[in-house]
């Protein structure tokens, strides 16, 4: 069995992959943790992906500055099958997320936008997780995490933009402000100490 992280936004060639490959990044750089392709399987789909798009050159370019690896990413359509195979979906959008539990209506203990997930887990009680497989620990954060929604409500502040078009600078931006997000989960989720820098770019 393996635990499937699974990011979503609209066309899977910004956001989303930014998120997949700064995850597999900083799984690869942590001790004592499964790894990606056994225990851990981490990916991304758009909402109105196109099958088999590069990263868009300005969001690659802005992974890269976080020490993230566009090589060879391809981009692939949310289907039903997809989402329903996830333990844990992060999505970029409150739309996103919709989206996503239209298709898997089921799903919404483990469905959440990053930035919510990230504000969740600032109240959220961890103790024990790091004693459980990684299978079990992701299921039961999203259900942790889940029980602190009745006490926050859902704003704007979910949400992180599309840089789609526009200058670099957004993108760079952009891909900042997932990685900030995103950093403290994965840090839960692995469970294990991390070994790398920080892949914060800095202004």
């Amino acid at each position: 069995m393996y635990v499937h992280l699974l990011f979503v936004c609209t066309g899977n060639v910004c956001r989303s992959p930014i998120a997949e490959r700064l995850a597999t990044t900083w799984l690869g750089e942590t001790t004592g943790c499964p790894r990606h392709g056994d225990e851990v399987r981490i990916s991304s789909a758009g909402v109105r992906a196109t099958d088999g798009d590069p990263m868009d050159p300005r969001s690659a370019a802005a992974l890269v500055e976080l020490g993230g690896a566009p090589r060879d990413f391809r981009s692939q359509r949310l289907t039903p099958e997809l989402a329903v195979s996830a333990d844990l979906v992060l999505t970029m959008t409150r739309r996103h997320r919709r989206s996503t539990l239209e298709l898997t209506p089921r799903g919404l203990r483990r469905t959440f936008t990053v930035n919510e997930a990230a504000d969740l887990l600032r109240s959220a009680d961890l103790s024990g997780l790091d004693r459980l497989p990684p299978e079990a620990r992701t299921r039961e954060l999203g259900i942790r995490l889940d029980a602190q929604r009745k006490w926050r409500a859902s704003s704007g502040d979910d949400d992180i933009e599309d840089p789609i078009g526009r200058r670099l600078p957004v993108h760079q931006q952009v891909a900042n402000t997932i990685a900030a997000a995103l950093r403290p989960l994965t840090d839960v989720l692995f469970g294990c100490a991390h070994t790398g820098p920080s892949l914060l770019a800095r202004d």
